[in-house]
């Protein structure tokens, strides 16, 4: 499982610990990631994501799983997300 946020994309950084004595070495800053079951309302069943925190807020931000994808970028979701996406985009131009 890899450390990238299937909505937004966001995955490990580089950087540096710097000491006291300005001794460099590299580091790892990884994004705070989180296993949550979001509920879509076009589609009536709930979707298992493993996204950042900042996604998370924004998702509640837009008002829900079915807003957030509508404006979401189809380069930046995961496979399961854009699968996702395209499903509640048919539901809503059925209904």
């Amino acid at each position: 499982m890899s450390r990238r946020c299937e909505f937004t994309g966001k995955g490990p950084m580089t950087g540096n610990n710097v000491s006291h004595a300005k001794n460099r070495t590299r580091r790892r800053f990884l994004p705070n990631l989180n296993d949550v079951t979001l509920v879509s309302d076009a589609l009536g069943r709930s979707f298992k994501f493993r996204i950042s925190a900042s996604a998370l807020r924004t998702v509640d931000h837009r008002g829900g799983l079915d807003a957030f994808l509508a404006k979401a970028k189809d380069a930046e979701l995961s496979d399961a997300a854009l699968k996702v996406k395209k499903d509640i985009a048919k539901a809503q131009a059925a209904a």
